[in-house]
């Protein structure tokens, strides 16, 4: 069994739906616990709902790495989800955890990466270039905002006139089916 732990700043639908997907599918990949930066997220009844441990660091133990590195080895995780998580990895916890950290963009990496390219952000500015295709990049994290390996990508149409809504809605379909998968295969491939 390969313990995971989800860091999640937000709503949590990218982790409910990981956590789903795994229960559903009886997988060899389980999430251990769920780390957070904010106090006050959603992210606190997606892991009531799955009855899941929630653990809250501050971005100061972020930013030292120390705090972190050292409770995940404690647990004895073996990988690390980031199901929107907003705040660089620091290398401490990188080297540590080398190729064993997955994150999800909201874009075609290496189109609209990088720091504070995140969530609304990247879709106002792929409907601002007229972009006619976006979708995800599932990659591996490393010393750089998302400049890891790419796992997967998916891609979706942008339709002329559409909002930000919708292309975000559109994104979160894509999120919701392969991430979940994509991270199950590979820790199976790779283990």
């Amino acid at each position: 069994m390969s313990k995971v732990a989800i860091f999640a700043s937000g709503a949590g639908s990218n982790a409910d739906r990981i956590l789903h997907f795994l229960n559903e599918n009886q997988s060899s990949v389980k999430v251990a616990l769920i780390v957070t930066n904010k106090k006050e997220a959603g992210i606190y009844q997606v892991a009531e709902n799955h009855q899941l441990p929630i653990f809250y660091f501050s971005n100061q133990d972020f930013l030292e790495a120390t705090p972190v590195l050292q409770f995940l080895q404690e647990q004895k995780i073996e990988w690390i989800v980031l199901a929107g998580f907003l705040r660089k990895i620091e290398l401490p916890i990188v080297s540590a955890f080398e190729n064993k950290v997955f994150n999800i963009h909201p874009s075609l990496l290496p189109k609209y990466g990088g720091k504070g390219m995140y969530g609304k952000k990247v879709h106002e500015a792929v409907i601002a270039n007229g972009d006619r295709e976006s979708g995800i990049s599932i990659h591996l994290v490393n010393s750089e905002f998302d400049k890891g390996e790419i796992i997967l990508q998916a891609k979706c149409i942008v339709e002329k006139g559409q909002t930000v809504e919708e292309l975000v809605e559109n994104i979160q379909k894509l999120e919701h089916e392969f991430f979940p998968k994509t991270l199950v295969q590979y820790i199976n491939e790779i283990k």
